[in-house]
């Protein structure tokens, strides 16, 4: 899904010790339940568009007609957005430059500058993150 980190990477980060602390509007995956090319959005309400006969009507809705099990938040894997990615580099972040193919962002960590790539934002962002996480890089 475009605006939000691969499961891959974001598999990586989860392993490597990211924490997620849900909130409304976050995107997570469930991997491994035949779901894999899915993305949930965690959500107060469903809202959603009927049709009705003088027209659509926009409904909201505590529940939908269908319910999965709940799952333990450790079986889910967050999906950071761009602005989640980029707030979790925090003071680390210099820049993000796109070039004809890639994605490139930098970082100083570890008293040293790192310019990592993506093929997309998310990607450069999680990358550089993932390279914070294993210097131990608050």
């Amino acid at each position: 899904m475009e605006g939000v980190l691969s499961v891959p990477l974001a598999i990586r980060l989860h392993d490597a010790g990211l924490r997620w602390k849900p909130a409304p509007g976050d995107h997570f995956a469930i991997p491994d339940r035949d779901l894999d090319d899915e993305v949930f959005v965690l959500s107060n309400m469903v809202i959603a568009v009927y049709e009705q006969p003088d027209g659509p009507v926009i409904g909201f809705n505590g529940t939908t007609e269908w319910a999965m099990d709940d799952i333990e938040q450790s079986e889910a894997i967050w999906l950071p957005r761009e602005d989640q990615l980029r707030e979790l580099l925090g003071a680390t972040f210099h820049m993000l430059e796109r070039s004809q193919m890639e994605f490139r962002v930098e970082i100083t960590a570890a008293g040293r500058r790192l310019s990592v790539e993506g093929g997309t934002a998310e990607e450069a962002y999680g990358a550089a993150l993932l390279e914070l996480i294993r210097l131990g890089v608050d």
